[in-house]
């Protein structure tokens, strides 16, 4: 159980706090509800530049890193479809050198032409590295737009293309700060051993003067289901060919995003999961294989994906995921696997409660979520997952007309 105090500032900002008696350290994250699906298409990869940006320095803050280095800490970030989160570490007695860092950026960034060109520079360079040149790195540029014909999701977290970074102009990203980057569209967690009356007047003290933005409509268009099984193919430079079978998750609030969870542990988690076991180790027809869920908080994307062994053909890879998705959408879990998921959920939970860090994005994301209690529940939803509840979806998840697969062909 995580014990928490919340409280909301005038301009809007959420405050979390986690007292922890047992750390000299203190975790201090801000969540800022922005991700790639509040970009606009022709201009894409402006949150993960932002990740960039923020450490360029602000008004009194030159060089953020040095600071926190100063202050015995250490920070880092980290961007997804949905939010973008900045995070650092450091002795209790130094967290007023957090706050201050973390709203002297947020109320003045350092936006000028010198800094945005540098870090168009590294993120155009970040761009090609990780999408262009590197094996299989463009793969997201495929399959999201695969399956995501009206939600935003269909923009990779690093932009469609880099030439909208390239072509970003200052007012570009200063319109996107203003828009974005504002106290009621952030979420400030602490955690340490520091309670929420000695926090407040401290955030009060660095946050409250800083002037609320825009209300935010967040209203993003839903996507329909696949009612027909969608497929590409594409060539490049890979050293083997690859398949991507993909299908409609549910949203992080739903049910069935727990029941997704465990469908990806039954069927990938180590090497004594049902697909490697069967499928790399006794029929070597993959070399690798794995499956997960993107955790959006809208519908994101369960995903099967697996390199195929050099005598294979994609019409034999694809077939043979089949016939282990048909075995369990037909079949009732053993008593054995069944037990190996449960003590596996509980070790997971257990292990989110040892970091701070953890604990300290764990509670900016829910209350961003909006359902900070759900931090909380998570066990208790878990266990309303039953194995009869567990066949049945994945029964209507694994529908070969809802699919959408991405053979990846390997280069010559």
């Amino acid at each position: 159980m995580t014990k928490f105090e919340t409280a909301q500032l005038a301009n809007g900002l959420q405050l979390v706090v986690h007292q922890d008696i047992n750390t000299p350290l203190a975790a201090v994250c801000v969540t800022y509800k922005v991700g790639t699906r509040d970009e606009e298409l022709h201009r894409t990869g402006f949150a993960h530049l932002f990740e960039h940006l923020m450490f360029g320095g602000s008004k009194n803050a030159p060089n953020f890193d040095d600071e926190i280095q100063q202050a015995g800490g250490e920070n880092n970030a980290f961007t997804n479809q949905d939010f973008t989160v900045y995070y650092q570490t450091l002795p209790l007695t130094n967290i007023e050198t957090a706050l201050w860092l973390e709203a002297d950026r947020m109320a003045d960034l350092r936006l000028n032409k010198k800094s945005l060109s540098t870090q168009q520079k590294v993120v155009v360079e970040e761009f090609k590295e990780t999408c262009l040149n590197e094996p299989y790195g463009d793969v997201w540029h495929h399959l999201s737009p695969l399956v995501y014909t009206q939600h935003p999701y269909k923009i990779p977290t690093i932009g469609l293309t880099f030439e909208h970074i390239e072509q970003a102009s200052l007012d570009d990203v200063k319109r996107f700060f203003q828009r974005f980057y504002r106290p009621n569209n952030a979420v400030l967690s602490i955690v340490g051993n520091i309670n929420l009356a000695t926090a407040l007047p401290l955030v009060e003290k660095w946050f409250g003067d800083i002037p609320a933005g825009e209300n935010l409509d967040k209203n993003y268009p839903q996507e329909p289901p696949l009612v027909e099984p969608r497929h590409l193919r594409v060539k490049s430079n890979a050293p083997v060919n690859a398949i991507f079978i993909s299908f409609l998750a549910s949203p992080r609030t739903a049910l069935g995003y727990y029941a997704d969870d465990l469908l990806s542990d039954i069927l990938a988690e180590g090497e004594a999961a049902r697909l490697y076991q069967h499928l790399v180790k006794e029929q070597q027809i993959f070399t690798e294989i794995d499956a997960y869920t993107t955790e959006n908080v809208d519908a994101g994307l369960f995903v099967i994906e697996a390199k195929l062994a050099d005598n294979q053909t994609f019409e034999a890879a694809e077939a043979a995921i089949w016939k282990e998705l048909e075995v369990l959408k037909s079949e009732k879990l053993s008593a054995h696997e069944w037990q190996k998921l449960q003590n596996r959920v509980e070790h997971d939970l257990v292990f989110e409660e040892i970091s701070i860090n953890n604990k300290a994005i764990n509670l900016g994301f829910y209350a961003a979520l909006g359902d900070i209690e759900q931090i909380n529940k998570e066990a208790d939803l878990y266990k309303q997952i039953s194995p009869e509840f567990l066949q049945n979806y994945a029964q209507q998840l694994f529908n070969p007309q809802s699919a959408a697969t991405l053979w990846y062909e390997k280069g010559e």
